[in-house]
Formats: C-alpha cells, structure tokens, sequence
C-alpha cells in the first residue's frame, strides 16, 4: 500500500481550506446581487474583479497537481490563498452588519464606505498577486509530463503487491461470503467478467480478495492468475507491468503501454485467467487497460476491490459483493483468534475483552490491530482496561500508521469539494445518528455548496452527502422509504481522521478542557463540550470576533459575525421582549438559527426580519411572536417547528400591498403553519415550495367566510412533501383541496374524504411514492382501487378510519414496497392479491381485527409456497 508523505497530507489539507473558502466568498457575492433590498453595494467593476480573481483560484485548486511532492513555496501559497478568501468573508461581512446596524441607529457613528471599499481593493490585489504565481506554476506542469509521469510511476511501483507476498490470513465471519465468492469466479456464464468487491476502507477487502488469490480452487480452476495494486494515482504501464512480472512475462525492458499491453493480450488469448486489481479509485484506471483482456469465453474472471460504491456500479454490481461491518459475534471470534489463536480466552478477561471488541465497532482492521498489541501484551484485566479506555488512540499510534494510513487514502482521495464536508462531520459527538436534511441545510449555510447549473442548494448538498456514503466514508443508518438518505452514522476510527485534520488546520476547534486553546480568537468554527466554563476562557471566547459557528451548550456569545447559531437558554428578565431584541440584533449575520428553549416560551421579535441572510429557522419549542415578518426575508429557505408546535399565520401577516412585490424565490419548506390561505398574493412569492405541513382550527367566521383557497394548492407545480391536517370542525376545508402533481409525499389527517375522491384527487397523481392516510382522512365503508393508477407508490399507511371492505388487485399497486394496516378495527381482510405484488417487502398489522391478521398471515404462507421467503409480515397485538 501506498503510504502517505507528510507533504502530500499538507496539500490535502490546504488545498481543501482554500476551494471551501473560495466557494463561501462567491456564495456572499451572489446573495447581495440577488437580494432584492441587498444591505450594502460594492462597486461593479469592483465586483467583476473580485469574482474573476475567486474563479481563477477555483480554477487552479480543481485543476493543478505538485510535479514533485509538496514544497515549501506551494504549501505558503496554498496558505495565502486561505488568508485572502478569509480576508474577503471577514471585510465584506462586517461592513454589512456595521451597515445594518447604523440604520438601525443602533451604532449611530458614521461608517466610512472608503474605508469599505479599500478593504475590497486591498484583496482583489493580493488575489491577482496570487493569481500571477499560479499560473506561473500552471505552465510549469504543463511543460514537465516526464516528470509527472516518472513520479506517479515511481509512486506505483513501490505500491505493488507480488504473488509471492500474497497469502492467506485469518478471516473470520467471511467463510460464507468466501464461498459465495468462490462459486461465483468458477461457475456462472464463460463470458468475462469483472466482479467488484466493495466497502470502507479497512473492512477486508483486499483480505477477501487474498483469499480468494491463494484458494486451491482457485489455483486449479484458473490457466493463470495475477494481482495489481491500483492506488490512487494509478498508471495503466505500471498496471500492465505488475500482471506481466506475477505472469512471469517481463523481462525488465523498457517497453511502451501498448507494447506492453499487445504482450499481455497476445499471452492471455485463450487461457483461462485470473486477475485481481486491487484498491481502484477510478474507472478510467480500467478504461485504460480493459482492451489487453481478452474475453476468451472460457470462464475468465476480473475481481476489483474498491471504496467506491459508485465506481463498483460500472461494472456488473449486481454479480458483486458489498462488505458490511462485522456483529459483535463474529468481532469477537475474530479478536480471539488474532489474540489467542486456537487456545479460548481466560474466563477473567471474557467479559473486558467483548468491550473492548464492542468499541471496534465492527471495522476488522481496528479489531486486527487491537487484537495484534494485546497478543503481546501482559494478559491481565488491569493491562486491558486500559486499551479499553483508549481504543482509537491506541490503534491510531504512530506505531500503528498503518491503520491510520488506510482510511487516510478515503480522505486524501475526496475531490476538494468534498474535504470540507467530510472534516465539518467532526461537530458531531460518537455514535452520533445523524439526520441527512439538518446536515444539508448545515452544509449550505456554512458556504460549502458550490452552485450547480439546474439543481438548487439543496440538491447539490444531498449529492455531496450520496458521494461521502459511495465513497463509504459515511454508514448508512436509515433510508426514506422513497430510497433516499434519511440518517448516517461514522465510524470512530474515520471520526479520529476527520478530528485529526479538522485541528490540524484549524477547521474545527473542540473545547474539550477548560484551559484556552491556542489560536482560539481566529476560530471560525468551535465546538464545545463543556458544562461549565472559567472565566478566563470565557473571556478569549468573548474576543473570537471571526466564529461563524459555535456548538455546544454554555452561555449565549454575541459572536458579531455567527452564521449558525442555537438559542437554547431563556433570555426572559423583567423585560424579555427586550432581550431577545437584543439577541438578533447582536447576530445579524445568522443563517442558521435553532430555538429550543424549555420554560417560559422564548419571544420571536419582529426584529429577526433584520437578519438580512437568514436562511432557515428551526423552532423546537413553542415560542411566542410579535410578527414574523416572512415577506421582507428573501433569503429563507426553510422555516420549521417540530415537536407539534405550530407556526400560526395569524403572525404572518399578508404580503404588503402598494410595495414591490418580494418573491420568496428560496423558499421550499414551510411547517407546521395555522391557518394559512393561499390567495393569489401568497401563490405568488412561494412558488418554489417543495415541502409544507398546514393545520386548520379556530377559525374565526370572518376568515372562514373570506375563505382558505386550498383548491390553489395545484398551482404549486414543485410541491412534493404535504401534509394537511383539519380539526374537527374545520374538515370540510379537506375536501376543498385540489393536489398539484409534482407531490411525492402526501399525508392526510381527519380530512373526512369520501373513498370515490381517491380516484380523481390522489391515484392519478403521477410521482406520489409515499401516501399515509391517518386518523379518518377518508370515510365509507368500502375502498375499490382501479387500474393505471399509484404507478409509482412505494409506501402506504391506512390507519384508523371506518373502512370494511377493500377491493383491489396486484396490478393496481405496481410497485408498492410496503404496506402498513393500523386500527381498522372494521376492516375484515387485506386482499390476497396484494401479495402478488412483485415488488413488496412487508406487510404491518397493528391492533386489528383477529380476521386481518389471519388474512396476513395466508398471504406469507402463499408467497412461501410459491418460493417468495423474503415477504416480512409485522403484527403488533391489540393489547
């Protein structure tokens, strides 16, 4: 394996400080030129010229690659590239919120905009200074392939892994995907193919795959066979060589690639081979040499290992194998047999050694290397309390690089793009599950979502978080039923790297000690774990004049320039309205605000509208309003309460009249909301809604008589999430609704519509994936489905409401997945066709009649009759 120079860690890490920078200053730029009442103005030519010299930076981080490692000159010019892109952010930021609060006559002294605009200047020069010396260096590159090529090469060589060091090592808990494997090399088709084996770094890939190299089966079954290590920067002549030297086919002269390749063709033509690569990064690794393979349609097998899930799908990902992590169980025999081979492990130290297994967390590398120290370690409880309490520190010695390098290759392979969001994971504690839509809206206030021709924000943000978990860098922890991420997780030794480098470049500070870290007042982002704090380090946070996030419980800072902030402590005195006054007039800068404050409700003042960037605004708690004025607030994208609070229009007031109309353009979420009405003034500046949640109740005669408009909720073309809920005596308004065809989520409560509605209203919507029907949504007593309709319904819930009979048929539901039956207590069977549904994995019954849970159960034992053992049925009793 390749191990990683300490210049070529400097790069990473530089590299990926700067194209984040870069990426958070342009995102500034173009929320001032697009706001319509934008807080301060730069000079046009000014402008032009800061936005060329950020896109040539831009341009060189994404393109240029050091010729000869990592010298001294290119790692400060990295540095000042950082400095100027952070120059920027800290100018232009300051100058709005110093803006802001001169008209707001609350800093009453007049604020020089020379003063501003030499600010500008002064970074649009050092950019171009810096953009001189780039372009120096890109011509240099340019000039010298030789050189690039000589030492990727070089880097290669000293990688490769030779069929004389290849051999079988312990593998636990994979003897039955070994066979698994072993059948599918030898049997199947005799085309060629290439099977990929694919998972995080570090959870026995290149162990399976050894495996399978030194098999006898596979020693018998093959002509010949041969192993190529990848890496990173691979080079397909060096790829060429490796399989010719284990073939013994070379003999050391400098031959050209295709040379090379034409001598391994012409050999391989019609043996039977089998070849393993070994750590592939990138498909153009085998774009570059797949012509010298032959398909002697003999049976001839190509096994790739990769990190890249996304990668493994080039090829035939369904005839290939994804390694998960290991269970406890298998962890532990594993761990025994690493620290006592075929001896048991002494009673006494049974129960401290499956802790210490426990905290591997399942990774086979970590239990490796643990399990390696304690094999020569004193065997006694005190000696093992000890790496219990310290798992990751001891696995990540410098005696032990090793481990620390392979998941390093993850990090250090990420597109700059990614760098950042991977290190920012670092905010959150261990074992940590963490939900994908808060890490979305995380990413994009912080900066790190570069724009994308036809996606918004958003949707560039779930595709970085889709690549992290490709590159297997994140666990999946649960998926939406639609499919899409929902929550992941991290394993500790890939924390250990995101923390190491976050410090290191001072991406992220953790305050995990009382005492003052070095540095602290040029953080800009600081995560605390601390409950109490001395007044000195109190004091240091009180002058971090640049942190645009802080983490963590303690008191409430006025971090001038904070773009995430959490409002967690009641600020309520003899006057609270003042006080939270004061809380978002210190923190104008906020594009992220979290309430969640127990007792007494915290007060939202009409002076958040003064946020002038203030793009989502999570309410966990109930709060009080004076007015939230939405209208005036251009940037938002999403406003949410959680935890059934409810956002009451009543506090929204209508869009103003006699004034330019402000189209909320960002908007896309907006729940749970009171009462709101959809006339033809607020259809028109939240036409880029994509989720919303409304509950009617207490609706005055006067309002009800001007009416809801709810039949105007189709003019919503980007719609996909809704949930409308009535009270009783309001759900008549249910019936008003006409749904657009964009949704893909809809949820339904004590709407009281009739079964027959399904048809025009609901089954002929052409994208819906998940339907939940709660709480008496529909009335009647018999549901009849027809065809062409739910095309593309994954999920559905009915639960409680008066339904008796349903008639329905297998083709009516096409593609559901899983279907979920609660309360009908007068329902008297789920109709047997639903399990001829090809598509569906489970059934769940809760608290119904004895008859639908039978019903449930003669649908298992058909589809088991007819081979189907993977339908699930769930029944969870009525009492």
């Amino acid at each position: 394996m390749l191990l990683l120079s300490t210049q070529s860690k400097k790069k990473n890490r530089l590299e990926m400080a700067a194209f984040g920078a870069l990426v958070s200053v342009i995102q500034i730029i173009d929320q001032i030129q697009t706001h319509p009442h934008p807080p301060i103005s730069i000079h046009q030519k000014q402008l032009e010229s800061l936005t060329q010299a950020i896109t040539s930076l831009q341009d060189f981080l994404e393109s240029y690659y050091p010729h000869g490692g990592y010298t001294e000159e290119e790692d400060l010019l990295e540095s000042r590239i950082v400095e100027a892109a952070y120059d920027a952010e800290d100018v232009i930021e300051s100058y709005i919120v110093d803006q802001i609060r001169a008209r707001l006559q609350i800093d009453v002294e007049n604020i020089s905009s020379a003063e501003f605009y030499n600010g500008v200047q002064k970074v649009i020069e050092n950019m171009n200074l810096i953009n001189i010396e780039t372009k120096e260096k890109m011509v240099i590159v340019k000039d010298q392939p030789s050189i690039i090529k000589s030492v990727i090469t070089a880097a290669a060589a000293g990688s490769s892994r030779t069929a004389s060091t290849t051999h079988k090592v312990i593998m636990v808990g994979f003897d039955d995907v070994l066979l698994r494997m072993l059948d599918k090399i030898t049997g199947g088709g005799l085309d060629l193919q290439i099977i990929p084996i694919v998972g995080m770094g570090g959870i026995g890939k290149t162990t399976l795959a050894g495996n399978l190299y030194v098999s006898p089966l596979v020693q018998h079954h093959f002509d010949v066979r041969a192993w190529s290590t990848i890496s990173q920067k691979y080079n397909a002549r060096e790829i060429l060589r490796q399989v010719l030297d284990q073939l013994g086919k070379w003999d050391g002269s400098d031959l050209s690639e295709d040379e090379l390749g034409l001598h391994l063709y012409q050999y391989l033509i019609g043996r039977r081979y089998f070849i393993v690569m070994d750590d592939m990064w990138n498909i153009e690794a085998w774009d570059g040499v797949r012509r010298f393979f032959p398909d002697n349609s003999n049976g001839s097998r190509i096994v790739v290992t990769t990190r890249l899930s996304n990668l493994a799908s080039e090829f035939n990902y369904s005839n290939g194998l994804d390694l998960k992590l290991l269970d406890e169980d298998v962890c532990w025999n594993l761990f025994s047999k690493t620290v006592f081979g075929e001896e048991s492990c002494p009673l006494e130290l049974e129960d401290i050694g499956k802790k210490i297994v426990r905290g591997c967390k399942g990774l086979p590398l970590s239990v490796a290397v643990i399990g390696g120290l304690l094999s020569k370690s004193e065997r006694t409880k005190e000696s093992w309390r000890l790496f219990e309490k310290n798992i990751s520190s001891i696995v990540n010695l410098d005696d032990n690089e090793s481990c620390l390098q392979v998941l390093y290759m993850s990090y250090n392979n990420l597109p700059v793009h990614l760098k950042p969001c991977f290190l920012y994971m670092g905010r959150y504690d261990e074992d940590d599950e963490i939900p994908v839509s808060q890490l979305i809206i995380l990413y994009i206030a912080e900066g790190f979502v570069k724009a994308i021709n036809g996606k918004s924000l958003e949707e560039a943000a779930e595709d970085y978080v889709e690549e992290l978990v490709n590159r297997n860098m994140l666990i999946v922890e649960k998926r939406r039923h639609s499919g899409k991420l929902k929550s992941l997780k991290m394993h500790d030794l890939m924390r250990d790297v995101c923390l190491r480098e976050a410090r290191k470049l001072k991406f992220l500070c953790v305050l995990h000690e009382q005492s003052i870290p070095q540095g602290i007042y040029s953080q800009r982002r600081i995560k605390s774990t601390l409950l109490e704090y001395p007044s000195q380090l109190l004091q240091s946070l009180g002058s971090a004049s640049l942190v645009r996030s802080f983490f963590g419980s303690g008191p409430t800072y006025s971090f001038r320039l904070l773009r995430v902030g959490f409002l967690e402590e009641c600020l309520e005195e003899e006057d609270g309205h003042e006080n939270y006054e004061e809380f978002f007039l210190e923190r104008l800068n906020l594009r992220l605000l979290v309430v969640n404050v127990e007792e007494p409700s915290p007060i939202i003042p009409s002076s958040v509208s003064f946020l002038w960037n203030l793009q989502t605004l999570i309410l966990l708690c109930d709060v009080k309003y004076s007015v939230f004025e939405i209208w005036k607030m251009p940037q938002l994208r999403h406003v949410m309460t959680k935890r059934g609070g409810k956002l009451n229009a009543d506090y929204l007031p209508g869009p103003p009249s006699g004034e330019q109309d402000i189209v909320l353009e960002n908007l896309q979420t907006l729940y749970t909301v009171k009462n709101l009405k959809f006339g033809a003034g607020v259809l028109k500046r939240i036409h880029n809604m994509k989720k919303m949640k409304l509950y009617y109740e207490d609706i005055s005669i006067e309002e009800e008589e001007e009416g809801y408009c709810l039949n105007n909720l189709c003019c919503l073309n980007k719609l996909e999430t809704l949930r409308i809920w009535c009270y009783d005596d309001y759900r008549h308004l249910g019936q008003e609704v006409s749904f657009p065809y964009s949704l893909k989520k809809l949820v339904l409560i004590n709407t009281y519509l009739r079964w027959e509605d399904m048809k025009t209203k609901i089954g002929a919507l052409p994208l819906l994936e998940v339907l939940k029907l709660k709480w008496n949504s529909f009335i009647g007593s018999e549901w009849e489905t027809c065809e062409d309709q739910f095309l593309n319904l994954r999920f559905l819930l009915i639960e409680e409401c008066d339904l008796e009979c349903w008639i329905t048929y297998n083709t009516h539901f096409p593609r559901l997945e899983h279907l979920v039956i609660c309360d009908l207590l007068l329902l008297s069977e789920i109709p047997m066709s639903i399990g001829d549904i090809p598509t569906l994995q489970s059934i769940k019954v809760e608290r119904c009649s004895d008859s639908v849970v039978d019903s449930a159960e003669i649908i298992k034992e058909e589809q088991e009759e007819f081979g189907n053992e993977d339908l699930q049925i769930i029944i969870v009793p009525m009492y």
